[in-house]
């Protein structure tokens, strides 16, 4: 795990200069080409597995506007390096809890792709889904924004399969049932699946079971 994540660093690092030499084999682009001719915009979920920033410059290149949504780095040079890195030709990024709503929201008016990684701890704002058989608090944006908008959303991943070779999956997420758990659940299980797949290539330091469901439920029965 370490070893995938450090070269990868190093990858993400050496974009664009490195870009033309990748090879990247797109699968299920026909989805993402189809939901864009709705014109309502794409909410466009991954986690923190694989090579997701290939995948975000990839969306920038492919579609006229892609957009996620990140959180500020404590750090002012980390932050400008990853913000100049992410930035690139096509690709925008925006700060939550900086009008984050406001812009997600106007990105999906313009029928652009909004990116979100939700596979961190949600805390008492999320939703209990299952992940690996433990109710984890997951974030419920994705959900929301499709709630309020009728927006498609979809899944997607980029793996690793050799030297400077990704494979990026491209996949509908269910939303035939309106309701936030429901579908939050739907991408979570798709993620989990990815992850049994090639567990060395997700980003396993984040406290992803911090929030308990126990003590969440007895908090707001108080």
């Amino acid at each position: 795990m370490y070893q995938f994540f450090s070269f990868n660093f190093i990858q993400f690092v050496s974009v664009p200069k490195s870009w033309e030499r990748l090879e990247i084999d797109i699968l299920g682009k026909d989805i993402l080409d189809t939901y864009l001719a709705q014109g309502k915009g794409v909410i466009f979920i991954t986690g923190h597995f694989g090579a997701w920033e290939i995948m975000g410059k990839w969306l920038g290149e492919y579609t006229d506007l892609f957009a996620g949504i990140a959180l500020r780095q404590k750090n002012k040079g980390a932050n400008q390096f990853f913000q100049e890195q992410r930035e690139l030709p096509g690709t925008k990024q925006f700060y939550k809890r900086e009008k984050s709503i406001e812009k997600a929201y106007e990105v999906l008016e313009q029928n652009g792709v909004l990116g979100l990684v939700s596979d961190q701890d949600a805390r008492k704002k999320g939703v209990f889904v299952k992940f690996f058989g433990s109710f984890a608090s997951t974030p419920k944006g994705a959900a929301i924004f499709h709630l309020n908008t009728d927006a498609p959303v979809m899944m997607g991943a980029c793996i690793q399969k050799g030297f400077q070779k990704y494979q990026i999956k491209l996949t509908a997420v269910d939303t035939s049932i309106k309701d936030v758990e429901y579908i939050t659940q739907d991408y979570t299980q798709q993620l989990e699946d990815y992850i049994r797949q090639n567990p060395e290539q997700y980003f396993w330091f984040h406290k992803r079971w911090k929030t308990k469901l126990d003590s969440h439920v007895s908090k707001n029965k108080k």
